[in-house]
């Protein structure tokens, strides 16, 4: 890389996300949760379901479908069955590790107005992540593809209330499976610039995103590893079982001082034990024994633990989410990763099959359970639907909405001589109103919240709109926030640069597909 592109890394603009889009904006702060998470059990039951989980570590065990984490294991005390792919980790092994990765770190964007801080009380939206389909109301749905990708890269661009990128918020299907990461890192890299994820699907895909994100931001490598940019979610495959691209993805990350999320997929009935407490008790089995691992590689590399527990309908077998279940496990989550001093991961989930009233009651139930329980990374945040199987581009504007909403409900209240608002009493007197007064006047676009979507108008003039539903607005929003896009300035040398490594690894025949 040129020295005029590590020393000119361009000017970033950014879009609005509340209101009509704007173009650039000026960085807002981070929401940070003034309050204290809740509790939902005891101390006593949480040190019950701790115990539990390093029993069934160190009894049951689980299987490391690895052979390089299992030498790693064996190396460090475990247990390894010679005659299977069983791993059992002694309690003192996985006690030694708690307390070695940070409470709190820095998540880099290429872009410095977006970098993050994951932990202690701050808390970061994720885009959706992950759905094999998109849809909107135009469309309908459809399977994954490159155009809608980089529509909901666009579009999630410009909503303030995404933080940064979950994964790619639908799968680009039509992009062969072996390059499809390098295009899919390069869209995300250009039509925006804020901080990122990486698939753990084998080991070339986390050393092409670690390398992409390096080429980015215009640095060197021990600047990369000295400030971790790039985040990989880590699922489980509940239960007690972690596969091969998924170890080597926690090697690859942690090796390199990148994010390791360690999120165990298990619903109640069906993943998992059919009780909330077995199913807790499993879910932190597996998200310790994720830990062991990266902090065996490197220890003090960071790592989040992420909770996804929710139940299964019992007729059917469907996932369900934002239930009074699901909201118990993510408050209990949030315990359990304050106790081994770990940043918390949860999620803003519906099983919604359109935009209508259970898509928003779910997600605000799924939002309050993560918020309460203390999250600092929300996956999801913004365009979930079906239970993660489609992406929708009017649910990803309500949702930043309903995000909004809760940064603004996080910001505490101040107390003092203004607020308080004698003046403005003094002035208006008994019987007056407040609309015209010097106080009220000179906060007139920053008193309260003023949502995108909700529609605050009396019947009659909301009927001579046209009568204009959520779904109506959202689908008019969004498609004005897509026309408004600008792709965030990148310097010409590290695009170059950038480019020429994406053109060289496709060369290589990218990634195996054989994972």
């Amino acid at each position: 890389m040129s020295e005029a592109a590590m020393e000119n890394r361009g000017r970033r603009r950014r879009g609005r996300g509340d209101g009509e889009p704007t173009g650039p904006a000026p960085a807002r702060a981070q929401p940070r949760l003034p309050f204290k998470p809740v509790a939902a059990i005891s101390e006593d039951a949480l040190e019950a379901i701790h115990e539990a989980s390093l029993t069934v570590l160190e009894e049951i065990g689980m299987d490391f479908l690895h052979e390089g984490a299992r030498a790693l294991l064996r190396d460090a005390g475990a247990d390894v069955d010679p005659a299977s792919q069983r791993v059992r980790l002694p309690r003192a092994l996985v006690e030694s590790r708690i307390g070695l990765a940070p409470r709190s770190f820095t998540l880099h964007a290429r872009n410095p107005e977006r970098t993050l801080q994951i932990g202690g009380n701050a808390v970061a939206f994720c885009s959706v992540g992950s759905a094999p389909n998109a849809a909107d109301r135009d469309g309908g749905r459809r399977p994954g593809n490159r155009v809608d990708y980089q529509n909901l890269i666009r579009l999630g661009h410009t909503l303030d209330a995404v933080h940064l990128w979950g994964g790619y918020p639908v799968e680009p299907a039509d992009v062969h499976a072996s390059v499809r990461h390098l295009d899919a890192l390069w869209d995300m890299l250009t039509l925006s610039d804020k901080a990122i994820h990486a698939y753990s699907l084998g080991r070339e895909r986390n050393l092409d995103a670690i390398e992409m994100i390096r080429i980015a931001r215009g640095i060197d490598h021990e600047t990369l590893e000295r400030e971790p940019s790039v985040f990989t979610i880590i699922n489980s495959s509940s239960p007690l079982r972690l596969d091969g691209p998924m170890l080597e993805g926690i090697i690859q990350m942690a090796k390199r001082n990148q994010v390791v999320v360690l999120t165990p997929f298990t619903l109640a009935g069906a993943m998992a034990p059919v009780t909330l407490a077995g199913a807790l008790a499993q879910q932190n089995a597996e998200a310790l024994a994720g830990l062991v691992v990266a902090q065996t590689v490197r220890p003090g590399s960071p790592f989040v633990y992420g909770g996804f527990t929710s139940n299964v309908d019992m007729k059917t077998g469907a996932p369900a989410f934002g239930t009074p279940e699901y909201m118990k496990a993510a408050l209990i989550g949030g315990q359990l990763a304050r106790r081994y001093g770990l940043p918390y991961r949860s999620s803003n989930a519906n099983a919604a099959n359109t935009l209508d009233a259970q898509a928003a009651y779910e997600s605000v139930f799924s939002l309050w359970g993560a918020i309460m329980g203390g999250a600092n990374l929300l996956m999801h945040g913004a365009g979930w639907m079906e239970g993660g199987l489609h992406a929708s581009f009017e649910k990803m504007v309500l949702d930043a909405d309903l995000l909004d909403m809760v940064a603004n409900f996080l910001r505490p209240v101040q107390v003092d001589a203004e607020e308080l608002a004698l003046s403005a009493m003094r002035e208006v007197g008994p019987g007056g109103h407040f609309f015209g007064c010097a106080h009220t006047q000179s906060r007139y676009r920053t008193a309260f919240f003023a949502p995108m979507i909700s529609d605050w108008r009396n019947y009659e003039s909301w009927e001579e709109a046209g009568a204009p539903t959520a779904y109506d607005t959202a689908n008019r929003l969004y498609k004005q926030r897509l026309a408004a896009h600008e792709p965030p300035p990148m310097d010409p040398a590290i695009r170059d640069e950038l480019e020429a490594f994406v053109a060289r690894r496709k060369a290589e025949g990218g990634a195996p597909t054989d994972y």
